[in-house]
């Protein structure tokens, strides 16, 4: 298998101003929701959000679902730094090539990160933020402390993934691993064979708890209680520092809320986007 025979669905393609070429699907019309994944070996927008942006191109938003750097079908440099900017840095990028000049950000985990990270940096950019166990809002290593992230490290530090070793990684994202499909496992295992290992070990993101008071937006945030990715602390940081933020905590529930209670997640952001 070549990259290009990815078993994933095939969107659109931009290249920056910087050479890098980035992957997304646009779908539906109206509002412009961007969903931004979280990391991982073999993430990519659709494996994170495939049970939920169809419900928000059917209540009327347009969606851009896209590849960060390093994922899914977007480019994998090994010469870059994967840090907060460089993302931060792309998802801008393609957002102006696409002449999106107001969005509502969506992000879990890393992606939830640069969701933060970007409204920070134009904020004139951000009509509403929603946000699934952000990372951002710890030090680095008090994410490293967490079993998922040590265990994520571990594995893909070890040699190639088959689905075995897939499985081991993302049983520590949902509470109930039964959750996971072999089809979902096979999506992840086939992009990880293209992953650069810099990827993890340049991926710095820094604690940006200080400057949430900044976000000026209505925010809705999710938190699974049995998170062993992000400390369910962060929920506090983001409701104690930003000025208009909500929090919905779920119990039996790990990092991947909207897999594990869909239909909560997509009923609740979708009522948050029709909020005036």
């Amino acid at each position: 298998m070549s990259e290009q025979d990815l078993p994933l669905p095939i969107g659109h393609f931009v290249t920056l101003d910087n050479g890098l070429r980035l992957h997304y699907l646009d779908e539906g019309s109206g509002p412009v929701v961007v969903w931004l994944h979280g990391s991982g070996p073999g993430a990519s927008g659709y494996s994170n959000f495939k049970g939920n942006y169809p419900e928000f191109v059917a209540s009327g938003f347009r969606n851009l679902v896209i590849d960060l750097p390093g994922f899914g079908r977007s480019d994998k440099p090994d010469n870059v730094q994967y840090n907060l900017d460089f993302f931060v840095n792309a998802v801008s990028g393609l957002l102006k090539a696409l002449e999106v000049h107001r969005c509502t950000l969506l992000g879990n985990s890393l992606g939830g990160a640069i969701a933060i990270g970007l409204g920070l940096a134009e904020p004139q950019m951000l009509d509403k933020l929603i946000l699934m166990a952000p990372g951002g809002v710890e030090e680095r290593e008090t994410y490293f402390k967490k079993i998922g992230i040590q265990r994520m490290v571990e594995l893909f530090n070890a040699g190639p993934l088959d689905i075995d070793k897939m499985r081991q990684i993302m049983s520590l994202q949902l509470f109930d691993a039964s959750q996971l499909p072999d089809s979902l496992l096979a999506e992840r295992v086939a992009v990880a064979k293209y992953q650069p290992h810099c990827l993890f070990s340049t991926m710095m993101v820094p604690n940006m708890t200080e400057r949430l008071e900044e976000l000026c937006v209505p925010i809705l945030g999710f938190w699974g209680t049995n998170d062993n990715f992000n400390p369910v602390g962060g929920a506090m940081k983001v409701l104690d520092n930003a000025p208009d933020a909500r929090f919905i905590l779920l119990n039996r529930c790990g990092h991947w809320v909207q897999v594990e209670h869909r239909e909560l997640f997509n009923r609740s952001c979708l009522e948050f986007l029709r909020q005036a």
